[in-house]
């Protein structure tokens, strides 16, 4: 079996409503993430999928440690990293990078890429000796199919796709062992897309990377991911193998996303039901009590509103689920998008 690089468990990531300028008084609290559980397994690619609002850069922000969480742990190889400082944290930054969403404003624009890539080896010399660091940014640069000779240029010189390249470029300078995609590809054309994702699936299997790829395409979430974790409102309502979820989902929630997954093939759409949801995703500063989907799921009884269901694997099914009534549904989905 292989080991688990990272362990989530009962994560919380609470923020502070307040009232008040010079004496402000917390009125409530948003509960952005709300005692989400998962592992991530060495070489394997998790996806989290959900609506805008779940929680999902949240959740990427405190797996790299640039949050604080509220509650729950985030274990790096059994170490707590919520627990770290100083020259600790510097090297735990080795070993998790990021790849942000907008491949703009994720560079600065007053330095050339070859500054940009290169300055991870500002902060940790120990990766690069000064004398060798401008063959490596080249060395990075050929690895994302990128022209060498354009060490020189400037991000607005590039194209949205390139630029993309630049910032993965910049995860991969110190050799991580995680990287965090906090929706790498929704800014970019579809065809960008897909030599984007095609470009992290050869990484991985080049260096062996583990990678937490955070997006709403489920099309392109399906491409790249090993299991697939789904969040609504805050929690994790179901996380399986990504046949298991997009072949055999049990939670309403992810059985209303995958049914609004366009069908190209005419005559199957035609057939195709599509779940409509009634209402609107509830405030995370006031959730509903018990299941937080329940306002809007067409199966809710009375102990949905009582209860809190926990992530575990239900009756006649083979993957866990937070629902009362989590049953199997067949949907038709498209297959790869890239």
């Amino acid at each position: 079996m292989t080991e688990n690089i990272i362990e989530v468990r009962d994560l919380v990531k609470h923020y502070p409503v307040t009232r008040g300028v010079v004496f402000k008084k917390t009125i409530g609290h948003v509960k952005a993430v709300d005692g989400v559980s998962f592992d991530l397994k060495a070489g394997e690619t998790l996806g989290v999928v959900g609506e805008s609002g779940c929680g999902k850069s949240t959740l990427a922000r405190v797996l790299m440690n640039l949050e604080k969480p509220t509650g729950g742990q985030v274990l790096y190889k059994g170490q707590d990293i919520s627990k770290l400082s100083g020259g600790a944290l510097r090297r735990l930054r080795r070993q998790i990078q990021l790849v942000m969403q907008d491949p703009y404003t994720s560079l600065n624009p007053r330095m050339t890429v070859g500054d940009l890539i290169g300055e991870p080896f500002e902060i940790h010399p120990e990766v690069a000796p000064r004398g060798s660091r401008r063959t490596k940014v080249k060395e990075l640069l050929d690895l994302v199919g990128l022209n060498p000779e354009h060490i020189n240029r400037y991000p607005h010189q590039f194209s949205g796709g390139q630029r993309q390249r630049i910032g993965i470029a910049r995860a991969l300078a110190l050799r991580p062992e995680v990287i965090v995609c906090d929706e790498p590809v929704s800014a970019l054309d579809v065809s960008i897309q897909a030599q984007v994702m095609n470009l992290l699936e050869k990484l991985q299997g080049e260096f062996g990377l583990s990678y937490v790829f955070i997006a709403h395409d489920l099309s392109v979430v399906r491409h790249l991911s090993d299991r697939v974790a789904v969040m609504y409102l805050g929690k994790m309502v179901e996380i399986g193998t990504e046949d298991e979820i997009y072949e055999r989902p049990t939670h309403p929630y992810t059985q209303a996303l995958l049914s609004a997954v366009p069908v190209p093939d005419p005559t199957v759409r035609e057939s195709k039901a599509i779940i409509r949801l009634q209402g609107d995703v509830p405030s995370p500063v006031s959730p509903p009590s018990g299941c937080r989907f329940r306002t809007r799921c067409w199966k809710a009884q009375d102990v949905c509103a009582q209860e809190v269901p926990l992530l575990q694997i239900r009756p006649g099914s083979d993957h866990p689920s937070a629902c009362h009534f989590a049953e199997k549904r067949e949907i038709v989905v498209t297959h790869d998008a890239a």
